[in-house]
């Protein structure tokens, strides 16, 4: 397996979702987001059978390596594996933290979901690299989405975790810098991008958002490979 090395910088952090590019090529929108902006890709697709969603993974590894962005694979350890992404994200209900920290190595990202100032408080003891809260505002590109926090909510959520804290769910132009006011560290965005009509000028209009609100980049930088000690 290739060992990769990438800073990790979760200020625009594109969720690459086939069911939102509204047709058109998964790995065309994913260049298009890195060359004006994006800072980390992440694929979910909840309906591409597992061979359908290594190989895609395994496209976009190649590409965004000549890039120098890490990609993060959406749940399936065993397709981050397989794929030789550099890394995972994992919901509450997937599996245990420690065994996918064990299964990745320490060197490769980590991520993790939480929704509610609950979840904040009593975040596991295990190395993480960032967490993804939200959804902060409504968003209909995630059904079973738990209920928006605001940013009210972020931002009292943020205040108990120690972390890179990326803001998700509804966050646009029109809102992203008032996460960041709120103690974001970046957004990860999904229709914002992938459904643009044009995804570039989508992606360096949030780029633009977040240099002007102060967005801190990246925090380390390492290999990101699967099963190192």
């Amino acid at each position: 397996m290739k060992t990769h090395r990438h800073t990790f910088d979760p200020r625009l952090y594109l969720i690459l979702d086939p069911a939102q590019t509204r047709g058109r090529e998964v790995l065309s929108i994913a260049e298009q987001a890195v060359h004006h902006g994006a800072t980390m890709v992440q694929l979910r697709w909840k309906d591409g059978s597992a061979r359908e969603f290594a190989a895609l993974a395994r496209r976009l590894v190649d590409m965004l390596e000549t890039h120098g962005i890490p990609l993060i694979v959406n749940d399936r350890i065993d397709i981050a594996w397989a794929s030789g992404a550099h890394g995972a994200h994992v919901g509450q209900g997937d599996l245990e933290l420690s065994d996918a920290r064990a299964m990745l190595g320490r060197r490769a990202i980590l991520g993790l979901s939480v929704t509610n100032i609950a979840e904040a408080r009593n975040l596991p003891d295990i190395e993480l690299d960032y967490v993804g809260l939200g959804p902060v505002f409504a968003t209909s590109t995630k059904l079973d989405a738990a209920p928006p926090l605001g940013v009210k909510g972020f931002s009292e959520a943020r205040a108990l975790l120690r972390l890179p804290v990326v803001a998700i769910g509804g966050i646009t132009v029109g809102n992203a810098a008032s996460v960041v006011a709120a103690g974001a560290n970046g957004i990860a965005v999904s229709s914002a991008i992938c459904a643009a009509d044009d995804p570039g000028d989508a992606t360096r209009r949030l780029e633009e958002v977040l240099i002007a609100s102060g967005a801190a980049a990246g925090t380390r930088s390492g290999a990101a490979s699967f099963g190192e000690p």
